[in-house]
């Protein structure tokens, strides 16, 4: 066979083979060669496009201006059949002469397919609220959207073409889960606190090829720091429903216990309180019990810009020593025999953000006073059998009826613990120290109780002026208690002296130097019958048992009711 044929051959054997369709015309624009790409394209049989003119196949065809111009004409696209193609036109000559023309047709519908499929990927994954975050098999880094940008804070251009590995050494990342999925081949999911703020949860999904051999691995990033938030809130919100009825704290929100006072030194007390509520100072209230601290730990706390934020009371005396620790402080699961699988939250941590009063503060052993001092000093917290320190903005307002100062001395109280809590000082005097203030606290809880109750009671004017010349060693709380007890066990509508309780009438009457034998006498007489009236509810029974006459009595009472009119 001539070396000539051999090379037309071949060339048509390359051409026949080619993926692009190959077309080629005479100068007459007469289909010379058309491959089988082309003919599959143009759905053409046989030979039945030999010797036709192009435009019979192609009615768009351009041919025709190669052969005029003789110029090529690279990458133009244009529909063939109803598929999208790149169409590149060569003139071919021979010996010169321009001889005809040469199209070379690659069908790019699918590229367009797939490109526009690409770019709605691209854009799913860069519109994601997840952080997504693409590795090759050799752990280099080839894509990252804007949501992990913005969860993490790191830019693209710092990681794209990057490994790895060589971000962790530089700092960027704590662990690697695209690295852990490397060396496993399966999906992982890890959580991290990506800059100390924000806890995310990051799962490494591998990517296989048709041979089964891992080719990329995809990350997504969930920004999970405010579900933890809701999950924290909700813990405390649980907490707080545990608590509320617990015999040592208790959880103030609004209260019936208001600051009623008339003396110049509870205003005194007063106006340091508003002076100092708004700054988050620690405060040492002191005082005989029942004086009202608790109240006055509740105003600083409603005077401060914490009022909206947890107020907690906790009585270091109530608790048992052996459960003080983790009640203030709680604990991590499994922390000790005995303890929660799932942790415990202290009421310190509780009170997040808000006011703690520490009451009986002087009750507080010596082994968590060294603990409460760090608490305030590094404003963090550790719980019991935790590793990890929590922050922890809290106000201190401790309160207590003993003499810290002596207290240090003996040893049984720490000096530095003391001036930390002692920053201002507040001492709240005894209800007898201020006389002013009995008869406005009286008639604030008689009005009170008698809401509450839904009772309509009076009373009198020489009650008042009784419950004025009594020492009340209890105090405030002395005073609400009598209140409340005169309000639910005395039938009478009107509360008089005779329905006070005895040590109150003595005390009372001791301390009226002008009152005679005689007006004792009948004072005595007047209360000895009036009890036993009401004890028996009738006027002839009650005569039965003192001894006397039934008109005797009846005289005697009648006496006392004109007396009381006319007085």
């Amino acid at each position: 066979m001539p070396k000539d044929s051999v090379t037309i051959h071949l060339w048509g054997n390359i051409i026949s083979s080619m993926h692009n369709g190959i077309i080629v015309v005479n100068s007459d624009n007469e289909i010379l060669l058309m491959n089988e790409s082309a003919q599959k394209l143009l759905q053409v049989q046989d030979e039945a496009w030999k010797g036709r003119n192009i435009k019979a196949l192609i009615p768009n065809s351009r041919m025709h201006e190669v052969l005029q111009g003789g110029e090529s004409s690279i990458g133009e696209k244009m529909v063939i059949s109803g598929r999208a193609c790149m169409v590149n036109r060569t003139p071919l000559y021979e010996e010169g002469e321009r001889v005809g023309a040469m199209a070379v047709i690659q069908d790019i519908s699918e590229m367009d397919h797939y490109r526009t499929l690409l770019k709605q990927m691209e854009s799913i994954i860069e519109f994601s609220t997840d952080g997504i975050y693409v590795v090759d098999r050799e752990g280099v880094t080839m894509q990252v959207n804007s949501a992990y940008e913005e969860i993490t804070g790191f830019r693209r251009e710092e990681l794209i073409g990057r490994r790895m590995k060589d971000l962790m050494t530089e700092g960027y990342f704590d662990q690697s889960v695209s690295l852990l999925v490397l060396e496993q081949k399966r999906r992982i999911s890890i959580i991290q606190r990506i800059g100390g703020k924000k806890d995310v949860i990051v799962t490494g999904n591998p990517v296989f090829d048709d041979q089964g051999g891992l080719e990329m691995i995809v990350t997504s990033v969930r920004d999970i720091t405010h579900l933890n938030d809701l999950r924290n809130e909700l813990e405390k919100a649980h907490t707080f429903s545990r608590i509320q009825n617990n015999r040592y704290t208790i959880h103030s929100g609004g209260t019936e216990q208001s600051v009623i006072f008339h003396s110049p030194q509870i205003k005194k007390v007063y106006e340091k309180v508003r002076q100092v509520a708004p700054y988050p100072t620690s405060i040492l209230l002191n005082g005989p019990s029942g004086t009202g601290k608790e109240v006055m730990a509740n105003l600083i706390h409603d005077l401060s810009e914490r009022k909206e934020k947890p107020f907690i009371q906790i009585n270091c005396g109530a608790i048992p020593e052996q459960l003080l620790e983790s009640e203030l402080f709680g604990y991590e699961a499994g922390a000790f025999t005995g303890a929660s699988r799932n942790g415990k939250i202290g009421l310190l941590e509780l009170a997040d953000q808000g006011t703690v009063m520490l009451d009986e503060i002087a009750e507080l052993p010596l082994a968590l006073q060294v603990k409460l001092l760090r608490v305030l000093q590094e404003k963090q917290l550790q719980r019991i059998g935790g590793t990890k320190p929590r922050l922890l903005d809290i106000r201190i307002v401790a309160a207590t009826n003993q003499d810290l100062r002596k207290l240090i001395q003996a040893g049984k109280f720490r000096e530095d613990l003391f001036y930390r809590l002692a920053v201002v000082e507040i001492s709240i005097p005894s209800l007898a120290e201020r006389q002013e203030d009995i008869v406005p606290l009286v008639e604030h809880y008689f009005a009170y109780f008698c809401r509450q109750y839904r009772v309509d009671k009076q009373m009198s004017s020489e009650t008042k002026e009784s419950l004025k010349r009594y020492h009340w060693p209890g105090n405030v709380r002395e005073l609400r208690n009598l209140v409340e007890n005169m309000i639910v066990s005395v039938p009478s509508t009107m509360i008089e002296p005779v329905h006070l309780p005895l040590h109150i009438q003595d005390q009372t009457r001791c301390d009226d130097s002008h009152s005679t034998l005689k007006e004792r006498v009948s004072e005595f007489e007047r209360r000895l019958i009036h009890e036993v009236v009401e004890k028996h509810n009738s006027l002839r029974k009650a005569a039965e048992q003192l001894g006397v006459d039934h008109s005797t009595l009846v005289k005697k009472m009648q006496r006392w009711e004109k007396e009381k009119g006319t007085g």
